[in-house]
């Protein structure tokens, strides 16, 4: 229905430029932007059934959802905006926004469908994977075959390598925040702490990311760049390789100290390929880390890569080496049963509380949050 009343619409505007020339852009302008407001309003909390939730964090819940109309299933960030707005990390979600909406093209990023606010909560509506958190399955075998470990960090590294050719530095790589699709593909997600616009010899010092994974650079509060994410590539290679990551301690402070000054322990169970790409990847000095010159080219022109058909892999022609068993879309077995058995709260659908457009930039402190993507490419 919204489709047909927007082609409609389209065909209006054609007519009243026909009719009135060119003098009437502005006054379309504004017209496409209100059609635009009206088709965001639409999208509210109760379009959806919440079935399970399948994820924690920060700042609210992840919700395995029904759309009711489509009955597509998605994965619902829903983030509780006192909590944002108390740690003062507004930035940091409209930044992920952003990221989510440069995403749509990629085979190993999430999607982004929506987004829509009410005066308590910012939604996400995302990609539903449900194939498991890398981190659950690494848990389960401990390491990984090499020909695996290579098929994921290629899927890994393409996707970097995409977010870099966006002037987007990743920063927060870790098991937890990959996961995989029921075929077995790599779909990397969360993208709080990324930064844009740092272009390929731009630099930043924000201290973040995750501590086992933390390079040198940034535990030393000094300058850092794209090379970053490589360094945390080879931390979660070397993990899947020898079944912790490669600095590891209990201790944090000791754990700290080897990451600044301890070689990575290199056994010979994995191949010489394989070791030299990790001792490029752990490089402590960022000036001579593999990637410094030509980003994803030279990870991807490594010998370890080379059983890798680049183009079959984007275009997912190969064969993942791995399948989840996955019976369906409810099926929940690979997602922690501490979430999954938590109570769905019935404030989520609440749409008495839904922000108009107007209201919605009076408040101020997420302006802008709401998307939907063209409306023939909507639930519809």
């Amino acid at each position: 229905v919204v489709t047909d009343i927007y082609y409609l619409f389209l065909l209006i505007i054609q007519v009243h430029v026909l009719q009135h020339g060119d003098m009437c852009q502005l006054k379309i302008y504004i017209l496409k932007k209100s059609f635009v407001c009206l088709f965001f309003i639409r999208i509210k909390p109760c379009d959806f059934d919440y079935l399970k939730i399948i994820g924690k964090g920060s700042f609210g819940k992840v919700l395995l959802a029904r759309h009711k109309e489509s009955t597509k299933y998605y994965a619902v960030k829903v983030l509780q905006k006192k909590i944002i707005m108390k740690k003062k990390e507004q930035k940091h979600i409209m930044a992920e926004r952003s990221v989510l909406m440069k995403n749509i093209k990629h085979p190993f990023l999430v999607g982004l469908h929506y987004s829509f606010q009410t005066t308590d909560k910012l939604y996400f509506v995302l990609d539903y994977v449900n194939g498991g958190e890398l981190f659950y399955h690494l848990q389960r075998e401990r390491v990984f075959l090499e020909p695996r470990a290579r098929f994921y960090a290629a899927e890994i590294a393409s996707a970097l390598g995409y977010l870099h050719s966006l002037h987007i530095v990743y920063r927060d790589l870790k098991p937890e925040n990959i996961l995989l699709d029921s075929q077995g593909h790599i779909v990397l997600t969360d993208f709080g702490l990324c930064k844009e616009g740092l272009t390929n010899n731009g630099t930043t010092t924000t201290f973040c990311g995750t501590p086992e994974y933390l390079a040198p650079e940034v535990l030393q509060k000094q300058a850092y760049d794209r090379t970053v994410d490589w360094w945390c590539l080879g931390s979660v290679l070397y993990e899947m390789l020898y079944g912790l990551p490669p600095f590891y301690s209990r201790n944090t402070a000791e754990m700290y100290n080897n990451i600044l000054h301890k070689s990575p322990v290199l056994k010979p169970n994995v191949s010489n390929a394989g070791r030299e790409l990790l001792e490029g990847l752990l490089q402590k000095d960022r000036t001579k880390r593999l990637g410094v010159k030509d980003d994803f080219l030279e990870l991807k022109f490594h010998s370890f890569f080379s059983p890798i058909n680049w183009e079959d892999l984007m275009s997912k022609k190969i064969t993942p080496p791995f399948v989840p068993s996955v019976s369906g879309p409810t099926d929940l077995q690979h997602f922690d049963p501490e979430f999954t058995h938590l109570p769905v709260s019935s404030s989520l659908c609440n749409d008495t509380l839904t922000v108009t457009s107007s209201v919605k930039e009076a408040a101020g402190a997420f302006p802008g949050f709401s998307y939907a993507p063209p409306a023939g490419h909507s639930f519809m």
